[in-house]
């Protein structure tokens, strides 16, 4: 039983999308591999077969491997809710919040659960893919550390860097990294890769060789860009600015919401590859299209703050004036429930304890209130199209018009409302848009011609591309060779 860690010099760098490709490719050898993240920070999660939550990076590098996503590939998950405080989530279980200080002193805790979770997942493994956070350099955090040379001491894994060549300096960050951290921590790297090259390779051997020379690591690849990236889920929200744009053209328009603690936004990615329609993240400032055909509220993290946020950028108005032009809105989740007449918080689990007005497009309302639902779900919409997807939320929403459920699951229980006009509709379930069929009909719905995407299919063929690409381009042989017995 082996493992082996990548580190990044900075954030962004692509190490969710190296260790997806390695696992699929490791995996088609025929070698059981895990993936694995000590420490992940993201409002992107995803629910497992027993209830828990992990990072959705984590869920699909568990995909790549062909195994299910289990709460022990990241068992230390910080869902952020202000600018300086999170949610702490356990081997799949919410333990409280906490500001950026207070989490700092829980670490020591919390590395024995990331070393209970990294042992198990040895224990059936040939081996481990281990994933850092942030940047390795970032040795002002050195103490306490669980997610990169704290981890890789205390479980004695071998590390690779990664640097992102795309962002300039990438020299300047491998030589950098090497001379800002503890001798003993640079003695856990055995090798580097260069990720996200363009061009021709012949242009960049001086460069990796003086990175050898300087650092002393072992070059183990120059990857260039990889152009299927864009097909997989994003694991953070910045990487949505690049499709914050207005869009023209003859295709339908589908507007999205990216408030500022958008969650779970890979529910919008089956829309982002469909070619009938043009699908757009906008951002706080930029106002919804008067050309839109539907608008989509996503998930918060913060319901109530993400509310203020966009009235703030003045989206109720453009809501309001989008239904008038009969327009359609849907909303998930956090936005399922801003759709409603009111959202009270009165044991203050957001915030400090409050009540406000919701867009009251639709006539219900939530209390968030109790323990937070994190579910498999299946069933079917109010005209019989079957769906599934996954639940994972705090609150509870009733009304009159829940009494129209969006969705009815397996024993009829109903989720979500229409209203009367069938134009503003929301519910509970993330993952809504990977069934072929629902995201066909409501294509169709808004004028496109339906659609003839497997979604689920085209992740696994990019999961394939990807492990061809990283075996071309990255000694694989070398890194098994460098991975540590454990």
């Amino acid at each position: 039983m082996k493992a082996i860690m990548f580190q990044g010099t900075g954030s962004d760098v692509g190490k969710s999308l190296l260790v997806a490709g390695l696992a699929r490719a490791f995996t088609n050898r025929g070698l059981r591999v895990r993936p694995f993240k000590p420490q992940n920070m993201s409002n992107n999660a995803a629910v497992t077969a027993d209830g828990g939550e992990i990072g959705r990076a984590q869920a699909l590098q568990a995909r790549a491997a062909r195994v299910a996503p289990s709460v022990h590939m990241n068992p230390v998950l910080l869902k952020p809710q202000s600018e300086i405080g999170a949610q702490v989530v356990v081997q799949g279980r919410v333990v409280g919040n906490a500001p950026a200080r207070a989490y700092h002193g829980m670490k020591p805790r919390l590395m024995e659960a990331v070393l209970e979770s990294f042992r198990l997942l040895a224990s059936e493994a040939d081996i481990v893919l281990v994933e850092g956070a942030g940047s390795a350099s970032e040795v002002n955090l050195r103490s306490g550390d669980i997610a990169n040379m704290g981890f890789a001491r205390a479980a004695n894994v071998s590390v690779v860097l990664i640097g992102d060549i795309e962002r300039g300096g990438v020299i300047a960050s491998l030589v950098g990294t090497k001379c800002v951290l503890e001798a003993s921590d640079a003695a856990q790297i055995e090798g580097f890769i260069v990720n996200k090259f363009r061009g021709d390779p012949t242009m960049f051997s001086d460069g990796m060789s003086l990175i050898e020379g300087r650092t002393g690591w072992k070059a183990l690849g120059l990857v260039p860009y990889f152009d299927g990236a864009n097909r997989l889920p994003p694991e953070d929200s910045q990487s949505l600015s690049a499709t914050s744009a207005q869009a023209a053209g003859a295709r339908p328009l589908i507007a999205v919401l990216a408030y500022p603690r958008i969650a779970n936004f890979d529910d919008i990615d089956p829309l982002r590859l469909e070619p009938g329609v043009e699908t757009v993240f906008l951002r706080p400032g930029e106002p919804i299209p008067g050309t839109a055909s539907l608008v989509i509220l996503p998930g918060s993290k913060a319901t109530i703050a993400d509310l203020a946020a966009l009235r703030a950028a003045g989206w109720d108005v453009d809501l309001l004036a989008h239904v008038r032009r009969g327009g359609h809105v849907l909303g998930i989740c956090g936005g399922y429930q801003m759709l409603g007449r009111k959202v009270a918080d009165p044991d203050g689990i957001e915030g400090p304890p409050s009540v406000v007005p919701g867009l009251g497009l639709l006539d219900v309302a939530t209390v968030l209130e109790g323990g937070k639902v994190l579910a498999e779900v299946e069933g079917a919409t109010s005209d019989g199209t079957p769906i599934k997807g996954y639940e994972m939320h705090v609150g509870r929403t009733t009304g009159p018009g829940c009494a129209a459920p969006m969705i009815r699951f397996a024993g009829r229980r109903g989720d979500g409302a229409v209203s009367a006009s069938g134009r503003v509709s929301g519910c509970y379930v993330h993952g809504l848009f990977a069934n072929d069929h629902f995201r066909a009909q409501l294509l169709e719905q808004m004028g496109a011609s339906g659609s003839a995407l497997d979604y689920e299919r085209e992740v696994d063929a990019t999961l394939d591309a990807l492990a061809a690409h990283l075996e071309a381009h990255i000694d694989c042989d070398r890194l098994l060779d460098l991975a540590r017995a454990v």
